[in-house]
């Protein structure tokens, strides 16, 4: 089998992180990294001086005309997404692009657009669905060991925002940063793959006086296609720890994802308890799956329209409109 050709496009923690897990590819013979790209003169020399193997180019365009791409990951910041995404599709290379999608609803509705009429295999970096954690939550619904779900709740505390292994020119800014961006996109798009689509979104968003920084507090009342009430509570930069977790009321008990991984279950009236997990049904790395899809094997990928449909929600969230806003796609 002929091995792909890749190209990382962004070399901070997500584009660093997505080549060491090409690198394994390697090892099997699937894939081979042949080019990088990245604005920021001194990363790029650092990973030059240590890859001299690996072409490395300060110029997208440029590495796109010098080399023959099978696929291009994506992992610069949003902003960025819908120029580099729409010149990948017009060259029909394969696109594998960082969460969220796109900057904004409209740029998300014409790349999907344009993947679609490209013909080529287009995928987000959605995780959260392949981790352990989450497929044997889903299992819980899907078996109604809860009962009835009755309302979901969503918290987003951060101490500090950014974090303090976050630091960079764009997460804290309110154009293309803030936790609800960076951190709810993940939770929007496992809620709406887990529990169904979200329909309505209610917002009030809290913004410091200085209109270039991000959101310092979120309250938002979501709804799903069944009524289902998913209430938002986000807030940043208070004394405290650092929590991300969903809780799953049902009429029989509760299901807690505490902390991105650690599962939860109670009968109404009990505590909860921790519920084991076999880490073993997790289906990461993303990566794997992608290339199988390129090869045409059975792969589990969220595409564009996985990216869109988070987008819309996305969107409705951090520029809330005063009243509800009813998600149409």
């Amino acid at each position: 089998m002929t091995r792909l050709k890749l190209a990382v496009i962004g070399l901070g923690k997500m584009g660093l992180h997505m080549i060491q897990q090409a690198k394994q590819a390697e090892l099997n013979g699937s894939i081979k990294l042949v080019a990088v790209c990245e604005a920021h003169e001194e990363s790029l020399r650092n990973f030059a001086e240590s890859h001299a193997e690996i072409s490395a180019y300060s110029d997208y365009m440029q590495l796109l005309d010098e080399h023959e791409i099978d696929l291009l990951y994506i992992a610069v910041p949003p902003k960025f997404h819908y120029p580099v995404v729409m010149e990948a599709l017009k060259r029909k290379i394969h696109v594998f692009c960082e969460k969220p999608l796109a900057n904004s609803t409209e740029e998300a509705r014409e790349m999907l657009k344009a993947a679609e009429q490209a013909g080529v295999v287009h995928a987000i970096h959605f995780s959260m669905p392949h981790e352990p954690s989450v497929l044997k939550l889903q299992e819980l619904v899907e078996q109604r060991s809860i009962g009835m779900i009755r309302k979901i709740e969503l918290i987003l505390q951060f101490p500090q925002w950014p974090r303090a292994w976050q630091q960079n020119s764009w997460i804290s800014s309110r154009e293309q940063g803030g936790f609800i961006l960076e951190v709810g996109i993940h939770w929007i798009h496992m809620i709406q793959h887990v529990f169904g689509p979200i329909t309505e979104v209610s917002s009030e968003v809290q913004y410091p006086d200085n209109a270039e920084e991000c959101e310092h507090e979120v309250q938002a009342v979501m709804k799903l296609e069944d009524g289902t009430r998913i209430q938002l509570n986000g807030i940043a930069h208070f004394a405290g720890k650092e929590r991300v977790s969903m809780v799953v009321y049902g009429t029989e008990g509760t299901i807690a994802l505490e902390n991105w991984e650690e599962l939860m279950m109670g009968p109404v009236g009990q505590p909860l308890a921790t519920v084991e997990v076999d880490e073993s049904m997790g289906e990461l790395p993303v990566l794997k799956h992608v290339i199988a899809r390129i090869q045409g094997q059975p792969a589990k990928i969220y595409d564009f329209n996985d990216g869109y449909r988070a987008q819309l929600v996305l969107e409705a969230l951090r520029n809330p409109e005063g009243n509800t806003i009813q998600i149409s796609r």
